[in-house]
């Protein structure tokens, strides 16, 4: 499982320096086998939707040529926001395991509306299993490099 978000995590970091968007990563895995990883590419696309598991979701989905990832976790560096939950509960996906939270993102400036993961499990009634704080001090850390960085640009 650790290797799985530390791919996630160095995912978030080539986002970083190459400045495409925050700092989020999230790796896809099935059957043991790492299918997807991506980091967010909302500056670079200059697309809202282009949140690290939207774009993580995308690749799986051409990969294994099926919308349904049944079978599936997705492991992601923060708590996944409302668009990328639904996206998760969509794709049939059965656990998120994240590592921060969406108030740690919060605090940083980020547009995030502050429904968490639980609460969108319980009132959709969604199966989608969810394992939050999972390696929580590496993923801050990557929250605290941003904190860091010079010209970063928050959305």
């Amino acid at each position: 499982m650790n290797k799985n978000m530390r791919a996630a995590i160095r995912s978030a970091q080539t986002g970083m320096s190459c400045r495409e968007g925050g700092p989020f990563g999230a790796a896809i895995v099935k059957s043991g086998r790492l299918i997807a990883v991506a980091h967010n590419t909302v500056l670079k696309n200059q697309d809202a939707t282009a949140h690290a598991e939207i774009n993580a979701i995308r690749i799986a989905s051409r990969k294994l040529k099926s919308f349904s990832l049944k079978g599936c976790v997705i492991y992601s560096t923060t708590e996944p926001c409302p668009m990328c939950f639904a996206a998760i509960h969509w794709a049939r996906i059965d656990r998120i395991i994240f590592g921060t939270q969406i108030h740690d993102v919060q605090k940083r400036g980020f547009n995030e509306l502050s429904i968490p993961a639980v609460r969108m499990k319980k009132s959709g009634k969604s199966p989608v299993k969810i394992t939050s704080g999972f390696m929580r001090e590496e993923c801050l850390e990557l929250l605290q490099r941003w904190d860091g960085l010079d010209r970063k640009r928050l959305y």
